[in-house]
């Protein structure tokens, strides 16, 4: 399996990650775990680090909505091996600093870090492009 593809493996974990912040803390808000007949009910009541952990949760999920493609394009169109790996492990470094920047409150940081996330992202499909 090359980098991007383990990159991508990588990707599809963090949700989970956040997800396993965001559920202790949430029931420490509610006094009981995930409402599992109606979770998404709960979103809109929590709040401080447990909000935003489910924050962190829901937007790790939306980053995969365009990093996914990025990497198959990347290599269905056989772009530069060495490019491709960089471009995807930049990727996965700005997601895990994006995640603990929503989880310390450090707002500009988790801006800046999805912005170089998202141009990693769309630098892959550039590469793929030129390919």
């Amino acid at each position: 399996m090359t980098i991007p593809f383990w990159c991508l493996f990588a990707g599809v974990l963090l949700p989970y990650v956040w997800f396993a912040f965001a559920a202790p803390w949430r029931a420490a808000q509610f006094g009981q775990a995930l409402n599992s007949r109606a979770p998404r009910l709960q979103d809109s009541e929590l709040a401080g680090r447990a909000a935003r952990a489910q924050g962190a949760h829901y937007n790790s999920l939306e980053a995969l909505a365009y990093f996914a493609p990025a990497v198959i394009v990347a290599h269905l169109t056989h772009a530069s091996a060495s490019w491709s790996a960089r471009l995807a492990l930049l990727f996965v470094a700005c997601r895990v600093a994006h995640g603990l920047a929503y989880l310390a409150d450090r707002q500009p940081l988790r801006t800046a870090f999805f912005a170089v996330g998202l141009l990693s992202s769309l630098a892959l499909f550039v590469l793929s492009a030129c390919a």
